[in-house]
């Protein structure tokens, strides 16, 4: 039997960081901001806030819309994050005692923007191999306001703070996961990243200094690559499955921002009104982003069963993905 989505969830903060704000950290103004990105707000955790803390009540709301039986049938845990608490333990075992989950495996996945359905790959494979429980709990988490340089324009300007989590278990025939696309080209893993704090270049004095503490980003060669990428991983994933642009009933990118969004669908012909934006509002929020935007597309428009759902992303690495779902 496939997998399929059986529940959602999201949380997001509740400090709004608008584009006056961002004026005031970059110099540049508002209408620069509105003009380039298409981002309008964007939302931060406060200080002392963890990636697991906005984890919980997102992966709360997916777990309790199956109600609490669903907990102990739960195979696995899996947090799609490229900001995790601490280097180590995972993320995701720190998620598993705050929600208070029982003995199951549990870990990180970090492909960045790209993690979520990253996740989805490993966690259909776990569930297609029938060793761990009947359910597994999926969270795309990231608090990227705690790596932003808030006087690079090209970086502050995009990004926010959420989750959004996912419970995914087997579906009839017909429905749920029918195709999945994944890579990396690792050639250009230098166009976005964080350079210091890992083996190759400590976070000391010298490097927080040079301010290599911060998020980074070659912003022309990720737009470039993303919309090539996207389009490719899109015609194979819909080739995959013999559909076409037009049999498909909701599109639900990585929200990477609006304006590269909007260029995306224009050139691939998609139709704009079956298009899901959270980025206006939002910004992107790396691994959140999908589950977010599925998240919020659902609540605005329910998905009816039968409806097909093409999910998309770019991630640093560089990654990418593409998945066919069919909603039960």
């Amino acid at each position: 039997m496939p997998v399929g989505v059986l529940s959602i969830g999201c949380h997001t903060p509740d400090t709004v960081i608008d584009n006056q704000q961002i004026s005031a950290w970059t110099g540049m103004p508002e209408s620069w901001v509105t003009e380039r990105t298409g981002v309008l707000q964007r939302r931060y955790a406060t200080p002392g806030t963890t990636t697991s803390d906005l984890a919980v009540p997102a992966a709360g709301e997916a777990l309790d819309a199956l109600g609490p039986e669903v907990r102990g049938r739960l195979g696995a845990l899996i947090v799609a994050t490229s900001t995790p608490d601490v280097p180590q333990p995972s993320t995701a075992a720190i998620l598993q005692h705050k929600l208070g989950l029982s003995t199951l495996p549990a870990f990180d996945i970090n492909a960045v923007c790209s993690g979520f359905l990253y996740g989805l790959a490993v966690a259909e494979g776990l569930l297609s191999a029938g060793r761990h429980g009947e359910h597994v709990l999926l969270v795309g988490a990231d608090m990227f306001s705690t790596i932003m340089d808030r006087s690079d324009r090209r970086t502050v300007s995009l990004f926010g703070d959420g989750a959004g989590a996912v419970v995914l278990g087997k579906v009839p025939e017909g429905y749920g996961l029918q195709s999945l696309n994944l890579v990396t080209d690792g050639e250009f893993h230098h166009y976005v990243g964080v350079e210091a704090g890992g083996t190759r270049t400590p976070l000391d004095a010298e490097a927080r200094a040079a301010g290599k503490q911060y998020f980074r980003m070659d912003g022309r060669a990720v737009r470039d690559y993303a919309l090539a990428v996207m389009d490719k991983l899109t015609a194979q994933t819909l080739d995959d499955t013999g559909l076409a642009l037009e049999d498909i009933d909701r599109f639900v990118f990585h929200q990477a921002n609006t304006r590269l969004l909007e260029t995306f669908v224009s050139d691939a012909g998609i139709d704009p009104a079956r298009v899901a934006y959270t980025a206006p509002r939002l910004g992107n929020t790396v691994a959140a982003s999908v589950p977010l935007t599925l998240h919020a597309t659902h609540r605005e428009r329910p998905l009816r069963r039968g409806d097909r759902v093409l999910l998309a992303s770019v991630g640093g690495g560089m990654t990418a993905g593409a998945a066919l779902l069919v909603w039960y």
